[in-house]
């Protein structure tokens, strides 16, 4: 998946399109045209993939804030190809939940589970999100039903099985709240921090 740091693409971006513009004043727009291609593409890739792979490392260490930053400075979030748009989802709905807005984080998840996601794995740990946020609630059929919706999924990445097996441990005790909240802080943690896929996913946290 493409990765590119969202300020050195804005440069590139200004860098290209302006220089191709001052050159086909100056001289020509045939002269200016391989500028003005460049820079054509390159606001492509930007309204393809946004900043989600820029926002993706801050997530990863737990910095939510220039996360947010960053993730506001997609300008079309529905342009965004399907699978950069799931990420998007998912990353501001981590976001909410580290806010402990539970409300706003709950939609979002929804719109990411609507989005094509690359594997099981992540499916699972968006499922496992809602799980834990209607477990929060007190919303233990819906929490129930989000996990029987996990354990038909194929999770391979061993991080995202412990906190499933962690949270149908909460679900055996409801009273035991403090495992699954855990979740809210930790789940998004897991979610590219191990194993090995054979997409390249935005690193989170």
């Amino acid at each position: 998946m493409l990765n590119i740091n969202i300020y050195l693409l804005f440069g590139l971006i200004v860098l290209f399109l302006g220089g191709g513009i001052v050159l086909s004043f100056i001289v020509s727009f045939w002269y200016a045209f391989p500028l003005l291609l460049i820079g054509v593409i390159l606001f492509a890739i930007y309204l393809l993939f946004g900043s989600v792979n820029s926002a993706a490392k801050h997530i990863q260490s737990g910095a939510f804030e220039k996360a947010e930053e960053i993730l506001n400075l997609t300008w079309k979030p529905n342009w965004l190809y399907v699978t950069q748009r799931a990420f998007y989802y998912i990353m501001k709905g981590s976001i909410a939940m580290n806010n402990k807005d539970m409300k706003t984080a709950e939609s979002l998840f929804d719109q990411a589970l609507q989005m094509n996601l690359p594997s099981d794995n992540e499916r699972g740990m968006v499922l496992l999100q809602l799980a834990n946020i209607n477990a929060t609630k007190g919303k233990w059929q819906a929490a129930k039903k989000y996990f029987r919706d996990i354990k038909k999924l194929k999770i391979t990445e061993s991080q995202i099985k412990e906190q499933v097996a962690q949270f149908e441990k909460a679900l055996g005790n409801q009273g035991q709240m403090k495992a699954a909240r855990s979740m809210g802080k930790q789940g998004m943690q897991m979610m590219h921090g191990g194993g090995k896929s054979k997409r390249r996913r935005p690193k989170m946290r």
